[in-house]
């Protein structure tokens, strides 16, 4: 059977615009967890709301352990699995547009999770329902599976595996194209440098918004009875190149103005000398590297005072062939006196065959669609690759797209969504057939 698959979306886009933004409404940013929600009231709502949509579709629908939702086409216990999430970060500030909203200006579409992720698993959900309402015949069982801490590290996938087996193969649509067959370590530090308690008298907290998420953007600190503010420009943590980072700029304007003690001063100045567009860990010893995953990327995103102390905490994505413990021992060797170093987050990096006969089918199909080499690759993004077991990410960010996901303003091209769902209805197809 011959599909003209652009057509079948151009004709249904309208319903899947409309079922969108009922999801992209929901607020749904983890938070305290209650009785059934145990990532928060938000993630919640936003997986309760699509699962009515996806019976309303005509699916079999269920939620496991309150946590995360599937849509099945199919009757086997064994499966094809597309994993994504409907969990998003924090909106911030900056906007343009309403968060918590599908917005569209001159083809191209804005809201907290249009890109990450909340567009591109609907997008798989509404093009498997496009499929199922042709009644094609089916070889294989495949879900559409939404979870609802992903942003967070991913504790609803363990609610989901301690229930439900594992697919037999499978994609999560979270990060980017070609089919990415393996993803980088993942390290976070916190260094803890103590001052002699005059030293710390006259310095006051720093104010801005700081997460592991992000490059920080904003912010400032009162130092000797005058404040020091700087704006910077953000950016996703494992981007950190494509942002302005407010620590480092906080730190060059107090060295360059004169404005603390020794100590304090030698302290700013480490870190000018060790991080300030240094995104490759070259100011601190760890610029490791691997031809199939490139170069470590290291973003700064805190800076915390505690009584006489002063917290800096990294965050590290380092290459599929090198270690933690190597990192570890390496950066252990570049830090100030007397400085502390503990791990707050580990994930170890992820490998898929990328000579696989099911990954092999998505690159054609991505080669196909797109004329683009469909040549797999890997990522310094975390997605559920890393802890859904026989998956691996696909999509939908295109090549040359990066810095979107977690920044003000969040967008997708309307082009590139619906370009999205005709590659998703594509691949789907190809594994089940």
């Amino acid at each position: 059977m011959s599909i003209d698959f652009r057509t079948v979306i151009e004709e249904n886009k309208e319903q899947f615009y409309h079922d969108l933004d009922k999801v992209m409404q929901i607020e749904s940013v983890k938070g305290s967890p209650t009785e059934h929600a145990p990532f928060g009231r938000g993630p919640k709502e936003a997986l309760e709301t699509v699962m009515t949509m996806a019976e309303e579709y005509g699916f079999k629908t269920a939620i496991v352990n309150d946590a995360v939702g599937y849509a099945q086409w199919g009757e086997e216990e064994e499966y094809v699995g597309v994993f994504g999430h409907l969990d998003v970060v924090p909106a911030g500030e900056g906007w343009s547009y309403p968060p918590f909203k599908l917005s569209k200006k001159n083809h191209r579409f804005y809201g907290r999770g249009i890109l990450d992720n909340k567009g591109p698993i609907f997008a798989c959900l509404f093009g498997l329902k496009l499929l199922k309402d042709m009644n094609l015949p089916i070889k294989k069982t495949i879900r559409i599976v939404f979870g609802t801490d992903e942003e967070n590290g991913s504790g609803d996938i363990p609610k989901y595996l301690n229930e439900e087996r594992a697919p037999q193969f499978g994609f999560t649509p979270d990060c980017k194209y070609p089919v990415v067959y393996g993803e980088r370590g993942i390290v976070n530090y916190e260094i803890l440098t103590p001052f002699p308690e005059n030293e710390m008298e006259y310095l006051g907290n720093f104010i801005g918004d700081q997460a592991r998420d992000h490059v920080p953007d904003v912010l400032s600190v009162t130092l000797n009875g005058r404040n020091i503010h700087v704006i910077g420009k953000r950016a996703p943590s494992n981007a950190p190149e494509l942002g302005e980072n407010a620590i480092t700029l906080l730190a060059e304007k107090i060295v360059r103005e004169k404005s603390a003690s020794e100590k304090l001063t030698e302290y700013f100045s480490w870190i000018v000398e060790s991080l300030a567009n240094k995104h490759y860990g070259e100011g601190l010893g760890i610029d490791f590297f691997d031809a199939d995953s490139g170069k470590l990327m290291i973003t700064p995103y805190q800076l915390v005072k505690k009584d006489n102390q002063l917290s800096l905490s990294l965050a590290i994505r380092y290459p599929v062939t090198i270690t933690e413990e190597e990192v570890t021992e390496a950066l252990e060797k570049h830090l100030p006196v007397k400085s502390q170093l503990t791990i707050t987050r580990r994930i170890k990096s992820s490998h898929f065959s990328k000579n696989d006969l099911n990954v092999q089918k998505l690159s054609a199909v991505y080669e196909e669609v797109t004329g683009l080499d469909g040549t797999p690759v890997t990522t310094t993004g975390a997605t559920y690759a890393r802890f859904v077991p026989n998956i691996v990410a696909f999509g939908p960010s295109f090549p040359g797209q990066k810095g979107i996901a977690h920044n003000h303003d969040e967008y997708m091209d309307e082009n590139d969504l619906l370009l999205n769902m005709e590659i998703y209805m594509r691949g789907m197809l190809s594994l089940i057939e």
